[in-house]
Formats: C-alpha cells, structure tokens, sequence
C-alpha cells in the first residue's frame, strides 16, 4: 500500500499521467478503498518490478459494462491492460471503459493500440464559495424532492440527454434509497405539473458535485438550468461545501460557456475510452 500511494501521488504531479484512480491518499484510506468493500466482480493488479509497483490497475462493473481504474503505469507497458482486456472477455462483458485524462498520451495511444475508440470528452470545472442564486422564470417552481418520485425522475433522465441510461434500469426502491442518502439531493423544476429539470448533488465533506444537471428539450434556453445550478449551490454552500464541481461533456457547449461566466475554473478533462469486446 505504501508503494502505490507512491505511484499515486506521482500521478497527482502532472495532469499527463493522470487516470481515474483511487481517490484515497492515506494508508488506511486506500486499504479500505481497495481492500475493505470490494465490490462483485471487483479485480486489483498490480505490476511489480524488482520489488518496486510501477503499475496498478483494476476492474469494476458498471451495470452492463466494465471500468477500468487505471492502468496507472510508471512507464508504458501493456501487460495489465491485457489481462484486463482477457479477462474482460473470459466474464462475458461487452464492453470495457477507460478513462484517462485528454493530456495523458502515452496512455490513450497504448488504448487506441489495444483497439480502444474515444467515445465522448468531459469538461470538469470548479468554483469556491459563491452565490449563485437565480430565480426560475415565471410559471416554473424548484423543490427539494423529499421524497423522489420515481416516475418523474425517469422521465426527466430519459429526455434531458441521449446518453443517460444508466439509472433507468434503476427499481423504485433503489432510487428512494439512494436519494435518501443525507449526503445527496435532488433538485427537481416543475412548469405546471410537468417535470422539465433536475439537479442531482452528492456533498463529500468539504466538496461537493452536481453529478447530473439537465432540462428537457422543450423547456430549454429560458434559464431553468441556470435557476437549477442556484438551488443546488446554494444547498453544497449551506451545508459547509468549500469547493463546488460540475461537468460538461464536449457538445454541451451552452453548459461550459455558463459554467466558465459564473467564474468555474477548468480543473480536468477526461476522455471517456470504450472497446468492444465482441
């Protein structure tokens, strides 16, 4: 653990080595995240050079697909991609992300040589404590749903971006389950009864991140986004949220400009990876 702490926080040093990793940067913590509540299906390498790890890399489910957590590599090498790729097949998936940042070269040519296509680019940006405060327009409400609707939580995912599926498979019990969590919040705007927005918000300590922010097609272009980023802020803030962080994948361009007006700081550019393993 010691010695990929130490890989870890070399990889920290420059936005060229940098991969989705353990977030954990303590002992104790990363044993816990590696170690303690291994998911199913959870897979850990790895690579060991004369007593030294220059490698690691890992596997996790993500509902029908597989992700990659890493290979975070001292220096090229495609031994651990491999047996993740091998492997991959030998369970069955049919497909394996990866996700490396837009600047870590070597990385994304050793994917695009193992027969890895980029799939989309996502923007992450970040803004201290600020009021962002915007009122809905006229006709349209915003509430904290407490509790979800599963209903209107469906159809406002479905509809707000093509790429969304991922909790649409998601039962009622799951939903309410997980937006009963204190640490997350669902902002939902409403025009009449008609769902048109949500805002998801998940607080971790001191940061917080609207992991999902969107608004229906037809409801678009009159500021329901932007009274929903308002709400979701000014919850993070009130709950003592030092750094708020939100994303943009590469054709939201309306969301990155109003992001970067607000005063949001470009912190991270990830370039989600995907190889077909049929």
């Amino acid at each position: 653990m010691p010695q990929l702490l130490e890989l870890l926080r070399w990889m920290d040093e420059d936005p060229s080595r940098r991969v989705l990793a353990p977030e954990a940067r303590q002992v104790e913590g990363l044993s816990w995240e590696i170690l303690g509540m291994p998911g199913d299906g959870d897979t850990a390498w790895v690579l060991d050079g004369g007593g030294k790890v220059r490698g690691y890399l890992a596997l996790h489910p993500l509902d029908d697909e597989l992700a990659l957590e890493g290979p975070l590599l001292l220096e090229p090498d495609d031994r651990l991609l491999k047996a993740a790729i091998a492997e991959a097949r030998e369970r069955g998936y049919r497909t394996l992300l990866a996700f490396p940042d837009e600047s870590n070269k070597p990385l994304r040519a050793m994917l695009e040589a193992a027969g890895f296509a980029p799939q989309h680019t996502t923007y992450f940006y970040t803004i201290g404590r600020t009021d962002l405060a915007y009122p809905p327009p006229k006709g349209v409400r915003i509430v904290l749903a407490e509790p979800v609707d599963p209903d209107h939580y469906r159809e406002v995912y479905k509809n707000c971006e093509d790429g969304w599926n991922q909790r649409l498979a998601w039962e009622d019990d799951e939903l309410e389950a997980y937006f009963a969590d204190p640490d997350v919040s669902l902002f939902m705007a409403y025009e009449g009864d008609k769902p048109v927005g949500m805002a998801e918000l998940e607080m971790d300590e001191e940061e917080a991140e609207i992991a999902y922010i969107g608004t229906v097609p037809d409801a678009r272009g009159k500021g329901i986004g932007r009274a929903l980023l308002g709400h979701a802020a000014r919850e993070a803030f009130k709950h003592g949220a030092k750094l708020l962080r939100v994303r943009a994948h590469d054709h939201e361009k309306a969301a990155q400009e109003l992001y970067r007006s607000l005063g949001f700081a470009l912190e991270e550019v990830v370039v989600t990876y995907a190889l077909d393993l049929e």
